[in-house]
């Protein structure tokens, strides 16, 4: 049963973790916290659904599985990718020196504003996943792991990793850095921080999509409101390794995920949204710059 629900949470935490990076990444470079996240994680998932019900429905998912999901992640990155850089555009770059609250009252009302965006043009009744994934899976000391499982680990993993190279080896990765330790002192030396500030949007919409397709693949159902509870959740993965620190992120959504599923299978599965913010609460009180977070100065 412990190896059990070690597979369920991992499985979980590595979502978690895919949304956590949006987040600790425009914390990283605009100390902004951005709450409209999760709803294009969630826009990720209703885009998932779309496009599979559309190519099953054309009889090509049936012949041709791998293509179709493959389809359904570039269509949901390419639209969420869009949605972020459209928010950065018109709801954070007029308030980017502006009062702080600004910014955060606005990222609250593009969290609401896409809510029911999506509410009125997909409706507020559960949309189903299309019956296309194989349950199938395999025995590992008397534990079960689906393929489904086995692929949302992989492709979470390979792309935290992508993203931690492209942030450590290339040009316009070495810019986010320079952009987040110093975003006046990068203007100086002819980074353009826009440009940088865009991309670091594009790319966090991007790695929700993908979170939020896998989510639909693996429950099976989405609603219009699932990214609000996951947003909160994600951030508080975020806060739980470090707030800006992408290492810390993607470890703060493993373990994130491990807690919800030991204590929903030890204690309660009807609280299990409760240990995550009980999670939240203790490492804002104990160590509010979480596990792989250092102390730094405040930015002017």
């Amino acid at each position: 049963m412990f190896l059990q629900q070690l597979i369920n949470g991992l499985t979980l935490g590595s979502v978690y973790a895919l949304i956590a990076l949006g987040y600790t990444m425009v914390y990283g470079i605009l100390q902004l916290i951005n709450f409209a996240h999760g709803e294009i994680y969630m826009i990720g998932a209703y885009l998932a659904i779309i496009v599979l019900g559309v190519l099953t429905a054309t009889g090509f998912s049936a012949t041709n599985l791998p293509l179709a999901i493959l389809l359904a992640f570039i269509v949901s990155g390419i639209f969420c990718g869009a949605y972020g850089l459209t928010l950065e555009r018109v709801a954070y770059r007029p308030l980017r020196h502006a009062h702080r609250l600004s910014p955060l009252i606005s990222a609250i009302g593009m969290s609401i504003f896409l809510q029911n965006y999506v509410m009125l043009s997909q409706g507020a009744v559960d949309k189903v996943f299309p019956h296309i994934i194989p349950t199938k899976g395999i025995e590992i000391a008397g534990a079960s792991i689906s393929y489904l499982q086995i692929f949302i680990l992989v492709a979470s993993f390979i792309l935290m990793i992508a993203l931690h190279l492209f942030i450590k080896k290339t040009r316009l990765g070495k810019a986010m850095r320079a952009t987040s330790q110093d975003s006046r002192m990068a203007s100086l030396v002819g980074i353009d921080s826009n440009k940088v500030i865009a991309v670091t949007f594009v790319i966090g919409s991007m790695l929700a999509a993908a979170a939020g397709v896998m989510v639909a693949m693996y429950y099976g159902v989405v609603n219009f409101f699932i990214g609000y509870t996951a947003g909160i959740k994600a951030f508080t993965a975020a806060v739980l390794g470090g707030i800006g620190n992408i290492p810390g992120a993607m470890l703060g959504g493993l373990l994130l995920g491990l807690v919800e599923g030991l204590g929903a299978s030890y204690i309660s599965s009807e609280y299990k949204d409760v240990f995550a913010f009980t999670i939240l609460i203790l490492v804002l009180i104990f160590r509010p710059t979480g596990l792989l977070g250092e102390r730094i100065g405040e930015k002017v």
